[in-house]
């Protein structure tokens, strides 16, 4: 008898369908699996044999048992197709009714006690199963909570292959698994954010930052050790605008497939903040793998990327950041097949002015010969800093303002500010797939970032007088559009254009 189970496969950040065939006839006891499965799909027989024995069902051992995982030119990867073949095996046995099979997308590991364990991309799977029109999906207790913020479907969390099969033959009740997501957002939005205002001093950086978090922009921050810099990056995802529901998906769905969500976690509701060592490889950083999967850059997407002591990274790695940081996607090729990551990041950056971090140093003498200086900042290429929006040096913290009692603006005053001004960008930019002013491209910048007559000679100047790129050009403009967004200005004048300019300053600073 010939019996049909749908699943899933996850391609980048989308779930493709996958039919699982299972055809049982005289001829046996063979077994065959076929369909491009991988080492961990082939293991499944073995799984699931154990796990419907031990289950207290019956395993047809003296028959000839076909599995076929259709589209069959297309590579199947990973366990999770151990629960839809153990329920095809079972209905095509007759053990089963396969009527209500067709009404589900189904997924999930099996344990050789019939246990059922979690899989990867648990809300790709969901959103293929609305697209679908299912009825709705079933997966392990696990998954439950990632798939049912997807609304539209039922979703059923069986614990055991026992509990799937009384549920799909009618004789065990299962609730379906539900969410308040609205209640979620309140709670965990801000949940353990650090606040601005324990950051002593440094006002011009804070400025930098409110300018960078309003914008979307790329900030890199330089000064000396113990200035400051890692507690103003860390304290950026607090003055942050909220997750939207669409961000929130768009951000679950790549830790999804990555395999970071935690146990019975729904959704991220907080910006990603990801902060690497300088010692991680390429493939850590832009994603990869036999079958790729994302890296940290597309971990951070929607959030913020942090790379402290940005000189020391592998130059290779950090020259990969170029095409994701202007396209804001990724793509993975590899012989097994590619994958394409969302990268829509903030890239903050830290670094020392040279090796020993004293130079320019009133106070402390730097060790570093010229040529040090200038190899050291060699290891960060132009059109890689082209792509950096702003650049703010963070000094030494004066002691008067070390020991002062008085504080800053709070992370929630400044985080009224940004969410203000990207209210006005998104009404700016609706309908284009944008949600800030970092991610308009040519022709936008164009139409929304004209400067006044004053405001247009001194960029003018500027240009002449320092040699900006055309990319930078365009990257003032659209930072001074940001700010003009943070006055609620209508017009970018010369007070913006000015502002911006000076968060290129390093551009004529940087050792010849």
């Amino acid at each position: 008898m010939l019996s049909k189970v749908y699943s899933a496969a996850a391609q980048g950040v989308e779930a493709v369908p996958v039919e699982v065939e299972i055809d049982i006839g005289p001829g046996g006891p063979k077994e065959f699996l076929v369909g491009l499965p991988d080492a961990a799909v082939k293991e499944s027989l073995q799984r699931i044999r154990s796990a419907i024995t031990n289950a207290g069902l019956r395993y047809p051992f003296h028959a000839r048992i076909t599995i076929n995982l259709a589209p069959a030119d297309m590579r199947k990867e990973g366990p999770l197709y151990d629960l839809p073949m153990a329920l095809g095996v079972l209905a095509a046995d007759d053990q089963l009714p396969a009527a209500r099979l067709g009404e589900y997308l189904v997924a999930g590991e099996l344990a050789l006690d019939g246990r059922l364990r979690p899989f990867k991309g648990a809300l790709l799977f969901a959103l293929l199963a609305r697209a679908q029109k299912k009825r709705g999906i079933v997966l392990p207790p696990e998954n439950a909570e990632e798939a049912a913020v997807v609304e539209g479907i039922e979703v059923y969390a069986p614990e055991t292959l026992a509990q799937a099969v009384g549920f799909l033959a009618g004789q065990a009740i299962l609730a379906p698994v539900r969410v308040d997501v609205k209640a979620l957002f309140e709670r965990e939005q801000h949940a353990g954010l650090l606040d601005l205002a324990d950051v002593k001093g440094q006002e011009h950086a804070k400025r930098a930052l409110t300018v960078a978090a309003a914008g979307g922009h790329n900030l890199l921050m330089i000064g000396p050790p113990g200035s400051g810099k890692s507690m103003l990056a860390k304290r950026m995802p607090g003055i942050l605008p909220p997750f939207g529901m669409e961000e929130a998906l768009e951000t679950t769905k790549v830790w999804s497939v990555a395999g970071k969500l935690k146990p019975h976690e729904a959704l991220k509701f907080a910006r990603p903040y990801r902060d690497p060592h300088h010692t991680l490889s390429y493939p850590a950083l832009v994603g990869g793998g036999i079958d790729p999967i994302p890296g940290e850059i597309s971990l951070a997407h929607n959030g913020v990327l942090f790379l402290d002591e940005l000189p020391e990274f592998d130059r290779k790695a950090i020259e990969a950041l170029r095409q994701p940081l202007e396209d804001r996607v990724i793509t993975i090729a590899r012989v097994a097949g590619s994958a394409r990551f969302p990268a829509s990041i903030m890239l903050v950056a830290a670094m020392n002015p040279c090796p020993c971090g004293h130079h320019g140093d009133p106070k402390k003498a730097c060790k570093c010969h010229e040529f040090a200086i200038q190899r050291y900042f060699g290891r960060i290429s132009g059109p890689l800093m082209d792509r950096i929006d702003l650049h703010v040096e963070v000094p030494h913290v004066p002691y008067e303002e070390l020991a002062s009692q008085q504080t800053g603006p709070s992370s929630a005053e400044v985080r009224a500010q940004v969410i203000a001004a990207r209210a006005v960008q998104r009404e700016r930019l609706a309908g284009s797939g944008g949600y800030c002013n970092a991610e308009m491209n040519e022709k936008q910048v164009q139409t929304f970032c004209k400067p006044d007559a004053e405001a247009k000679l001194l960029l003018k100047n500027a240009v002449d007088a320092l040699g900006f790129s055309a990319r930078s050009y365009g990257r003032i403009l659209k930072v001074a559009r940001t700010i003009a967004d943070l006055e609620g200005a209508a017009s970018i004048g010369a007070a913006h254009v000015s502002e911006a300019i000076q968060y290129r300053d390093f551009d004529r600073k940087k050792p010849a």
